[in-house]
């Protein structure tokens, strides 16, 4: 009701992917084979069709594309992320400017346990454990990427400490872990706004605005405070707990994480000074058209930089550059 006007205000297009030629035999491998046939499979169906080997692939590809999202649906998805991002971190932001532990990490183990669980922090934990549930499940529908792997233990991860804090009342250390990841995320939903919108300039920036941030808040802000205090400021004021190795060993994963987004944010932002800009994405599992694969091999397109099809998708935190496919 409120993004898709706003997507076609914007002048995005709710127009599909290039649907494929019908063919029943090739259908009949689709559906019941492969997706993806090799070299030996395509030879026999264009003996068999009468065929060009490169027409048979053009189908394939068109094949897959056409189940794909259009513009418009990744554009209202990635708004309704951008919203809750924006919303919560600033939720979050309100919430711990009036908090002690906000200022000195050292008042996160203060009287612990006994620490009284106020209504707005009990709100806070509630909305985060919840979104990051719905994200776990849609992982499961929504198109498999290269990064599935990684996302999934992110979120088991997340979910794991979310659930785990609150269940020892760990919360306000919670919420600084909660706070400091929302801190990036809503930037790079912008990024992906503007590029849908083909707003390339305002994509660019906030995609390096992001990478700034990303990097700031996790690799630097993350292990030097968040982990600090709960590796020795916990060990010092009120010892190694039963759980101090389960929530450590929870925590240091996500910065395992860390490390490697920030990697391919760096890689990206590396080829965007050598290049210009961003030529691909180096997670994504969506293809580009063949029309552009046919046209040139060589061309490069911003930050986010869309197919001709449509189809491009995310479901990450971390990604950049033109959505496609590298089989």
């Amino acid at each position: 009701f409120i993004a898709k006007p706003c997507a076609i205000n914007l002048g995005i297009q709710d127009s599909g992917a290039h649907r494929a030629q019908p063919n029943a035999i090739l259908e009949k491998v689709f559906t019941s084979i492969t997706k993806s046939p090799d070299g030996k499979r395509l030879e026999g169906l264009s003996k068999q069709l009468d065929w060009d080997v490169r027409k048979i692939q053009r189908w394939f590809r068109h094949r897959r594309n056409q189940d794909k999202p259009t513009t418009i649906t990744k554009f209202c998805e990635s708004m309704w992320r951008f919203t809750f991002y924006l919303s919560i971190f600033l939720y979050g932001i309100r919430f711990l400017w009036t908090a002690p532990w906000f200022w000195d990490t050292r008042q996160c183990w203060y009287s612990y346990p006994f620490q009284p669980l106020t209504s707005r922090l009990y709100y806070y934990y509630i909305l985060e454990l919840a979104f990051y549930w719905s994200l776990m499940f849609s992982q499961f529908t929504d198109i498999k990427r290269k990064d599935f792997l990684i996302m999934f233990v992110h979120h088991l991860a997340t979910i794991g400490l979310i659930t785990f804090s609150y269940m020892n009342n760990m919360v306000r250390v919670g919420t600084l872990v909660l706070c400091l990841h929302d801190a990036s995320d809503f930037l790079l939903e912008a990024a992906k706004l503007a590029n849908y919108a083909k707003y390339q300039r305002l994509c660019d920036a906030f995609f390096m605005l992001f990478g700034v941030v990303f990097i700031v808040t996790r690799l630097g802000i993350y292990p030097f405070w968040i982990l600090n205090t709960t590796l020795f400021e916990s060990w010092e004021l009120i010892g190694p707990y039963p759980s101090w190795w389960l929530f450590n060993g929870l925590l240091v994963t996500l910065q395992i994480l860390h490390v490697i987004w920030s990697y391919l944010i760096v890689r990206t932002a590396y080829k965007a000074l050598v290049r210009g800009k961003v030529s691909k994405d180096d997670r994504s599992d969506v293809e580009s058209s063949s029309e552009e694969e046919d046209v040139t091999s060589n061309s490069t397109k911003g930050v986010f930089s869309t197919s001709s099809n449509g189809s491009n998708r995310i479901n990450g935190h971390v990604a950049s550059g033109q959505w496609t496919q590298e089989e």
